[in-house]
C-alpha cells in the first residue's frame, strides 16, 4: 500500500503545471479578505497584477513581504497595478494579518492549494500557529502552506516575472524595479529575477 501512495504522489508531482516567462497566467479564484470571491477573468487586461505566494499569515517574513507591499503600494498604485497576496490561509486569518498589520491590498485564501498549484507553485501540509492579536491569543490555522513564489502578470496576462527563489523582505523592491522597466518607454524587462 506504502508503494502505491508513493508511486501515486511521484505521479502527481509529475503533472505538476511548469508556468514560465512568456506563458499566459492560469485563470483563477478565491475568496478575498472579506469572504467575497474574487475572479481573475473580472480582472484581467485591466492592470498589472503581482501575485504571490507566501507560506502562513502573522509570521515574521511573511509579515516582512506584505509590509513590504503595503509600503510600495502608492507607488505601485501610479503604475496601474495591483498587488494579491495568495496563502493557504483562512478568511478570517487574512482579516487579522490586515488588521494587524494596516495592508492595503488583496489577500486571497487557498486552503486547497487549487491556486498554488495552477501556478506550479509547491505546496505542503498545512499546519497552525497561535499569536496574541489585539492582546488575545488566537489560533491560524491554514490548509496548504506553500512555497514563496512571486509573478508579475501584464495587462495581456502573460507571465512577465517569476521569482522562485524570493527573499521576503526584498520582494517587493525587486518587484516594483520589474514594474519600472515594464511601463517604462522602452518596456524593457528582464526574463528572470535578478540575483
Amino acid at each position: 500500500m506504502f508503494l502505491a501512495n508513493a508511486n501515486l504522489e511521484e505521479r502527481r508531482q509529475d503533472k505538476k503545471t511548469e508556468l514560465k516567462v512568456g506563458d499566459k497566467a492560469p485563470v483563477f479564484e478565491g475568496f478575498n479578505d472579506q469572504n467575497k470571491k474574487w475572479i481573475s477573468k473580472k480582472y484581467a487586461s485591466k492592470k498589472i497584477y503581482v501575485v504571490y505566494f507566501y507560506p502562513a499569515d502573522m509570521t515574521p517574513d511573511c509579515t516582512k513581504q506584505a509590509c513590504g507591499y503595503r509600503d510600495a503600494l502608492a507607488e505601485m498604485d501610479r503604475k496601474d497595478v495591483e498587488v494579491i497576496g495568495i496563502s493557504g490561509d483562512t478568511v478570517e486569518n487574512h482579516q487579522h494579518f490586515k488588521r494587524e498589520y494596516k495592508l492595503n491590498f488583496t489577500l486571497l485564501s487557498d486552503t486547497d492549494g487549487k491556486i498554488a498549484e495552477a501556478f506550479g507553485v509547491p505546496t505542503d501540509k498545512g499546519g497552525e500557529i497561535e499569536r496574541k492579536i489585539s492582546g488575545e491569543m488566537i489560533k491560524l490555522k491554514r490548509g496548504r502552506t506553500a512555497k514563496r513564489w512571486t509573478f508579475v502578470i501584464d495587462k495581456q496576462w502573460k507571465i512577465v516575472y517569476k521569482d522562485t527563489a524570493v527573499k521576503a523582505a526584498k520582494d517587493s523592491t525587486k518587484v516594483l524595479e520589474v514594474i519600472k522597466r515594464l511601463t517604462s518607454p522602452s518596456g524593457s524587462l528582464p526574463l528572470a529575477p535578478s540575483s
